[in-house]
């Protein structure tokens, strides 16, 4: 894989998975809007799993393997795992919380929603990257210029997203002079 592919399928399936939890979040809460990280419309983890996907199963694991499944389950589930430590640790904020869950770990991740990523991570495989694989082929020449602006566009939104909730964490972290702790 090319960094202009790389760059193609990061931004398209953290669009994706911005979609995806938007929808998810129309039939299950009424509202086609779940606030994510990032204020603009993308879902870096879900760029991020399933590039680590395609280099995994690239080097001879096919999708159809038991080793391929496994990772379809896996490999989304660290990510996920990650990302709301990290997430946690640096704004003191969860943007999902698995706690009330049965299988669950930390509130970050959980059986069911595990399961979930492997079968969509499958889905993935099979259906949707070959399609996004033609997407990119057939915009590739125009992508030169238009991928390294989009993924400026990103980090800008990254770095700005990072500096104003630095300040909302630390806002927070400013106790009262009542002297309850």
């Amino acid at each position: 894989m090319t960094t202009g592919e790389l760059g193609f399928y990061f931004l398209l399936y953290s669009l994706f998975g911005w979609l995806l939890e938007n929808v998810y979040s129309l039939f299950t809460q009424g509202v086609f809007w779940k606030e994510g990280f990032l204020k603009g419309p993308f879902k870096p983890m879900y760029g991020v799993a399933p590039l680590l996907l395609l280099l995994f199963l690239q080097e001879g694991v096919g999708a159809q393997s038991l080793l391929g499944a496994l990772l379809c389950l896996i490999i989304p589930t660290i990510v996920e795992g990650v990302s709301g430590y990290v997430l946690f640790m640096m704004f003191g904020r969860r943007w999902w919380d698995y706690t009330g869950l049965r299988f669950q770990l930390g509130g970050h991740v959980c059986l069911r929603f595990s399961l979930y990523w492997g079968l969509l991570s499958a889905l993935m495989l099979k259906v949707l990257h070959p399609l996004v694989e033609q997407a990119y082929r057939s915009i590739s020449s125009v992508w030169s210029v238009a991928g390294p602006l989009l993924l400026l566009l990103l980090a800008a939104d990254l770095v700005w997203t990072c500096l104003t909730r630095r300040r909302e964490f630390r806002g927070s972290l400013i106790l009262t002079p009542s002297g309850d702790e």
